[in-house]
């Protein structure tokens, strides 16, 4: 099945945040305002608004314009932290915004993540799976962008499969996909500085591009030849070997994205 995979996953130039998103800030602002709003903090904000259904097509969101938001956020609203007591250990605040859990958690994996992730009550909620993105992989063996699910079924082998409608695309080209072989949370985007996360030996999904047609496969990463950054960006080269037929191909970070 030959498609034009449509483009959503360039970088364009970050316009601000949606209302909605400045809701969810708000609430952030309102519960951690006063406590140490730092890089790690900021990352997990900018990862789950990116991850957001509201952001599809959008530019990716950095870690360091949300820290800008909050700045400028606290200058014209300053919130007074309660002081913490004798022996009391600072806690830098974790949030769920990412809602980044597997497409089927069980409660297992629930009360381990409420054993090991100290949250303040305020982010000790259930996920909420409707925000989620998904990818599935096509019979083409391409990963496409899920616009949702229309339906699910069991097969003779137990297993489930699910009929999905792909984003860009129309009825004629919805396809009944194994649940757990070929659906899964949306790859991200790598940003410049991510490069030095890239090491051999990694599954990455990997943009193919070609006269007629861009898509996405899964891809292995087989060597990296690190350069120095210029003006334009990271100019590392990767070379990837397709894992739909073991192609190989050097190619730039931007055609990389990491699996979640």
């Amino acid at each position: 099945m030959d498609r034009l995979r449509p483009r959503d996953r360039e970088r364009k130039v970050f316009s601000g945040f949606t209302d909605t998103e400045i809701e969810k800030l708000e609430c952030f602002f309102t519960e951690y305002g006063g406590l140490s709003i730092n890089r790690h903090f900021c990352v997990k904000v900018a990862k789950g608004i990116s991850r957001s259904a509201g952001r599809a097509g959008k530019p990716v969101v950095k870690w360091d314009e949300v820290q800008n938001w909050f700045d400028n956020r606290q200058k014209k609203s300053p919130v007074k932290a309660t002081p913490p007591s004798i022996n009391q250990k600072t806690v830098t605040p974790s949030p769920d915004i990412s809602k980044n859990v597997a497409a089927r958690p069980d409660a297992s994996d629930l009360k381990k993540a409420n054993e090991t992730n100290q949250l303040p009550k305020a982010a000790e909620k259930l996920p909420d799976l409707s925000e989620l993105e998904f990818e599935a992989r096509s019979r083409d063996g391409a990963w496409y962008d899920v616009e949702r699910f229309l339906s699910h079924r069991f097969v003779s082998s137990g297993e489930t499969e699910v009929r999905v409608r792909f984003v860009g695309f129309g009825a004629e080209e919805d396809e009944w996909v194994n649940v757990k072989n070929d659906v899964r949370e949306r790859s991200i985007p790598l940003e410049n500085w991510e490069c030095l996360k890239v090491n051999a030996g990694e599954m990455m999904l990997c943009l193919q591009e070609r006269k007629d047609q861009a898509i996405y496969y899964d891809a292995l990463i087989l060597d990296v030849e690190r350069k120095m950054h210029d003006i334009r960006g990271c100019r590392c080269i990767f070379l990837i070997q397709y894992d739909h037929d073991k192609s190989e191909e050097k190619v730039r970070l931007r055609r990389l994205c990491r699996r979640a």
